[in-house]
């Protein structure tokens, strides 16, 4: 039984790799309106039958997608760098770090489905997703932060997590590496400076322009 069973079972991980890859590249290079089931069937070489039999919906592979996403680029990893810092002024600048190294790698679908938001469900259920997640995160930080006496006096924790969640955007990450070709280096330095300037109580020089 084992005989038979293994190698079916190695086929259907390449397949719903293929169709989870196939699917980031329609996002990526034509949008997320282009994202079909039977699009995603063809690009990754599949049947329309084939793509159905592992995920019933598009939603479904679209969550397979997001799961997907951080195993591959690593984000787990990368962000639990933040907690594992000594201190929260540590934490802070690794969090510029994380910011600067992973979230240029999705920048792609990000932006996809930024634009596909008010319109198609399944994009708006994504995005409220994976916001609600940095906005998780941000609250995390800022409550470290506020535990170790470090919050800058102007915040409190919501308001300092809204603000640290806002300056996450995907339009700033765009334009400095994007138009103004910044390198990872640069963005990191300066986002760092940027948020221990913004909020904490004792701000960090900030990094010398490079």
């Amino acid at each position: 039984m084992n005989v038979i069973e293994e190698p079916r079972n190695a086929r259907s991980r390449r397949t719903v790799a293929a169709l989870i890859h196939a699917a980031r590249e329609l996002i990526e290079h034509e949008g997320f309106a282009a994202l079909t089931m039977t699009a995603v069937a063809e690009r990754a070489g599949v049947t329309r039958r084939g793509a159905y039999l592992h995920f019933s919906s598009r939603t479904e592979l679209l969550a397979a997608l997001y799961r997907d996403l951080g195993q591959a680029e690593d984000l787990a990893n990368s962000l639990q760098q933040v907690w594992d810092c000594p201190d929260a002024a540590a934490g802070l600048t690794e969090w510029a770090e994380h910011i600067a190294r992973s979230h240029p790698r999705i920048l792609g679908v990000l932006r996809a489905v930024e634009r596909a938001r008010y319109d198609d469900p399944d994009a708006a259920e994504l995005w409220r997703t994976a916001q609600g997640n940095w906005l998780k995160g941000s609250r995390r930080l800022m409550h470290w932060l506020a535990d170790e006496g470090r919050l800058g006096p102007r915040w409190t924790v919501d308001t300092a997590a809204d603000m640290m969640w806002a300056l996450m955007s995907i339009d700033v990450l765009d334009r400095l590496h994007n138009e103004r070709r910044w390198s990872t280096r640069r963005v990191a330095e300066h986002l760092a400076a940027l948020f221990h300037a913004t909020f904490t109580a004792t701000p960090a020089t900030p990094a010398d322009d490079r």
